[in-house]
């Protein structure tokens, strides 16, 4: 029998910390067991006296049987995934071959009869890259299809139902893949939204916290965009009009749009969910800064750009790519260039820009609390220090950080400043006895923008070859997730003195194939850690029915139509060394 298959089929024990935590997870509502408190996560503060380290304290209850548990793979990527059966043109997807786990040693050696001996220290869902998107709002891109074809993707009008039909698929699991471990909770690694609009931090909190939403603005009775009109260049579904994308079999689908806008409702996360800040939860489109009160008028206002010359287009490309145009005045020039070419739309003050206190207002409002805890990380320590980043106690043995590396400056790529960078240093070594996991939404290649903070000029900012220095320093780190870069990549990163940890970085929910990760941490009592990666795709069906415009078989559709998308890269979900897998490491 492999190594990998003895893995995935042999019964494993359970840390009893774990099984506390789980069990305290179902009580978070009530403030009881190792689901965070109000006052339990520790954010970042503006001085090191202030910054306490992760709270210990836990309501234990009398420790329940270790009964054996079982690897809970039905659902997930390791039974099946969908793959396409038909092989040309508009490509329908099926049901397909499931992908096995891959055994990876670059940081330590695995040893025989770790499957027996092993207890979980925890096991939780990682989710990335949202983009939950109002695409109906006027400050969409859309017009750099002229010149990139994957600028506008067809399937956009539908993230907010993928997204319920996700939160569904982790609700189904009844234990962790590889170890049957219960799951502890959720986070979202940034991205969450896509334009920075109010709409869709609306959207996002409460996908993931429960209740009914309407994905949709403006006019509350028509949709108002691109995809009626009329313009060749986009996906025309509910008309005949002979669209680039109907010349690729796309389909024609009357009553696509209305049915995109209806009310949907989503049960939220049944464990509790953390948050992670991206560049586009930061930053309009997710590069560009605060500081134009021109753009904030226009993205409420009633006219939209749907159309640009392929030279145009070039040339704003280049400047987004460059970052040479970080406050977005160029961008607005441009626009107000072209404003007898706009088309009229309903003006909407929902669609207005955030800050970065509103995201941490709007998640600590108890209308989005959901299952808790109370903030999803963030507590009002970060409202007075004007930070987005904290720490909290996973396990007794196990603590989570979150970092906040977007850009306030404007850039869509990341770093992190001296101050944060301190103190994680700092929450790492006073939490040296513990494990730790740390969250970011951009990977360690992605944070290569050193553009000063305009609030803290004087606030140097670190690359993320220093953050992954900083992390190496520390033994008890196991392993940085995060996203960004929409694509299924795991690092492994070591020191020279031996310590090491895997950065595990996984696809988006915007393009296809729409992944979201289990994580498990387990002990191989041996001298090495494991820890198990695990894809899963939403709950819809991997096959589509045209005529089903249900809030399941929209959900469906959303995979179908980011698989066929013109542009879109056939390398994100990765090599089979990057997707399901045993990461195994030494022990610090």
């Amino acid at each position: 029998m492999s190594r990998t298959r003895s893995v995935a089929s042999t019964t494993l024990g359970v840390h009893r910390r774990t099984v506390l935590a789980a069990a305290g997870a179902a009580a978070v509502s009530a403030g009881v067991g190792y689901a965070l408190r109000p006052t339990d996560s520790q954010a970042a503060t503006t001085t090191g006296a202030a910054e306490a380290p992760v709270a210990q304290t836990v309501h234990k209850a009398a420790a329940p049987a270790e009964a054996p548990l079982a690897p809970y793979t039905r659902g997930t990527t390791v039974a099946s995934v969908a793959a396409p059966r038909t092989s040309s043109g508009y490509r329908r997807l099926g049901d397909g071959a499931g992908w096995s786990r891959k055994v990876r040693s670059e940081l330590a050696a695995p040893k025989t009869g770790r499957a027996g001996r092993r207890t979980t220290l925890a096991a939780f869902v990682q989710l990335t890259d949202l983009h939950l998107m109002d695409s109906q709002h006027p400050l969409r891109l859309e017009y750099l299809r002229s010149t990139d074809a994957h600028a506008w993707r067809p399937q956009e009008a539908l993230t907010v139902p993928g997204a319920i039909s996700l939160v569904e698929r982790i609700n189904a699991l009844r234990g962790a893949p590889a170890t049957g471990a219960p799951l502890q909770f959720a986070m979202t690694t940034g991205d969450n939204t896509d334009n920075n609009s109010r709409t869709e931090l609306d959207w996002f909190l409460t996908v993931m916290s429960g209740g009914r939403i309407t994905p949709n603005s403006g006019d509350p009775r028509h949709y108002e965009g691109v995809q009626n009109s009329g313009l060749k260049q986009y996906w025309q579904p509910d008309s005949a009009t002979r669209d680039a994308d109907k010349q690729l079999g796309f389909p024609h689908l009357h009553g696509y749009l209305a049915a995109a806008i209806r009310q949907l409702n989503s049960p939220g996360l049944t464990i509790p969910w953390y948050s992670t800040v991206g560049n586009h939860d930061s930053l309009p489109l997710g590069c560009y800064g605060h500081g134009d009160s021109w753009l904030a008028e226009y993205a409420v206002g009633g006219k939209k750009l749907m159309s640009l010359p392929a030279s145009e287009s070039k040339k704003l490309q280049d400047m987004i790519r460059k970052a040479s145009d970080p406050q977005g005045h160029a961008f607005r020039d441009l626009l107000k260039a072209h404003a007898r070419s706009m088309r009229s739309v309903t003006p909407d003050e929902r669609r207005a820009p955030y800050t970065a206190r509103d995201y941490l207002t709007a998640h600590l409002d108890p209308a989005h609390r959901g299952v808790g805890p109370v903030g999803h990380g963030y507590s009002t320590a970060n409202l007075d220090a004007g930070t987005q980043y904290y720490s909290f106690r996973i396990a007794d043995d196990v603590i989570g950080i979150s970092l906040d590396t977007t850009d306030p400056g404007g850039h869509y790529q990341g770093s992190i400043g001296a101050q944060q960078l301190r103190w994680l240093d700092r929450t790492l070594r006073e939490n040296k006895d513990s494990f730790a996991v740390v969250f970011s939404h951009h990977t360690s290649d992605s944070m290569d923008n050193t553009r000063p903070d305009p609030a803290h000029p004087g606030d140097r900012r670190h690359n993320g070859q220093e953050v992954v220095a900083l992390l190496a320093s520390h033994s008890n780190v196991l392993a940085w997730v995060n996203g960004h870069v929409h694509r299924n990549v795991i690092t492994a990163h070591s020191a020279p003195d031996g310590r090491s940890f895997w950065e595990i970085s996984t696809a988006s929910h915007i393009d296809f194939p729409h992944l979201a990760r289990v994580i498990e941490l387990a002990d191989n009592k041996d001298g090495t850690i494991s820890i198990f990666t695990t894809l899963i795709e939403s709950a819809a069906p991997h096959r589509t029915d045209f005529t089903d415009l249900s809030q399941t078989g929209l959900a469906a559709l959303y995979r179908e139509l980011a698989y066929n998308a013109p542009g879109a890269s056939d390398k994100l979900g990765g090599a089979s060394r990057d997707r399901n897998t045993e990461l195994v490491l030494k022990k610090g």
